[in-house]
């Protein structure tokens, strides 16, 4: 049996000590991960070609950080402020990058800490941080009871898969009083890449990014409570002011008013789309928006009952509501246009073209 990889142990250790034993960095490490000099030189050399490390001279070579940054940090829960974990951990890792990434770096930290801080039940909090000339990557994982877990108990679903849909809406928190809800929502859609992992379910909403196999890896490591991945390129002119914008009532209201529900979140399992219970189910909560765009991607079909439960009874009863159906294929175009139409003819209106 091959033994385990001890890569990332002797990077983490190297990247730890670089700074106070630039001389003798690499028989420092050998040392006291009790590994030959030779197996640290060739992670040395590794992390040099990555940007991690720098190196001067070569007969009694010195090394430095490199422009890139990788750290990890572990803090006890009790007691934390995700200010603490932000300006002590985090910041002095990702200076110098366009003040729009940093703007989002921070409220993605402090969002999800925050959201591990009170709602976890959990001991401890693990935040690692990647950092190169070409992104931003950043993990915050609990030990506590699972956001899916939480929300399904909260909410009384019938199916923890269910939990997120509900995720994906907004608005949602288990803490009314302290919290609106609104962070996973939005911080989910500043990043390129955002994932949240927590026992056998993930949440992605991502921006057509490639799996990055060590923070992949890092979150089935953590899967016991809730992890969270957050990666940005550092080249987006994206910024959180244009985020809140997207999704405000106005250029002069700045409340959360759109929303986009991913309607294939609506399945439990291979399950078909044909139930007024799946409908009810899938606009639960969100008459508190003024605009519901509804993403049919990757559905091929609804029910005649489903459609009529959404397009009709629901936009009957919630006339405030625009429900706005994107990325239909043309049978569900068709199931969709005949709710409509039944819901104009209810009401006296011409039918719709």
């Amino acid at each position: 049996m091959a033994r385990p990889s001890r890569s990332a142990e002797i990077d983490a250790t190297l990247l730890r000590l670089v700074q106070k034993h630039p001389d003798d960095l690499v028989r420092i490490v050998a040392g006291k991960l009790g590994l030959s000099r030779a197996a640290v030189a060739t992670r040395v050399r590794a992390l040099i070609g990555d940007g991690y490390l720098a190196k001067a001279g070569t007969t009694r070579p010195t090394y430095r950080p490199g422009n890139s940054r990788r750290a990890g940090f572990r803090h006890a829960l009790r007691g934390l402020a995700e200010d603490r974990v932000w300006s002590s951990d985090v910041a002095p890792l990702l200076s110098g990058l366009p003040a729009n990434i940093f703007d989002i770096c921070h409220h993605g930290l402090t969002e999800m800490v925050n959201n591990a801080i009170d709602h976890s039940e959990g001991k401890h909090l693990t935040v690692h941080v990647d950092r190169n000339a070409h992104r931003v990557a950043m993990m915050v994982a609990d030990d506590g009871i699972g956001i899916f877990r939480k929300i399904t108990r909260a909410l009384d679903l019938p199916d923890e898969r269910l939990a997120l849909l509900e995720l994906s809406k907004g608005k949602l928190t288990t803490d009314p009083r302290r919290h609106s809800g609104e962070g996973v929502f939005f911080t989910s859609r500043m990043f390129d890449r955002f994932r949240i992992a927590s026992g056998d379910l993930v949440f992605d909403h991502a921006d057509g990014q490639d799996d990055d196999p060590l923070f992949d890896t890092d979150m089935h490591q953590f899967r016991h409570g809730t992890t969270v991945l957050m990666e940005i390129r550092t080249d987006t002119t994206r910024t959180a002011k244009e985020v809140f914008d997207q999704y405000s009532g106005g250029p002069d209201d700045y409340t959360f008013a759109k929303t986009v529900v991913p309607v294939r979140l609506a399945r439990v399992g291979d399950e078909n789309l044909v139930s007024r219970s799946q409908a009810k189910r899938l606009m639960q909560r969100v008459e508190r928006f003024r605009t519901v765009v509804l993403d049919f991607d990757a559905v091929t079909s609804i029910g005649q009952a489903f459609a009529d439960e959404v397009f009709r009874v629901f936009a009957h009863d919630h006339p405030e509501v625009a429900l706005v159906p994107v990325h239909a294929v043309p049978a569900v175009q068709q199931m969709i246009r005949r709710a409509e139409i039944a819901r104009n003819e209810e009401s006296g209106q011409l039918p719709l073209r």
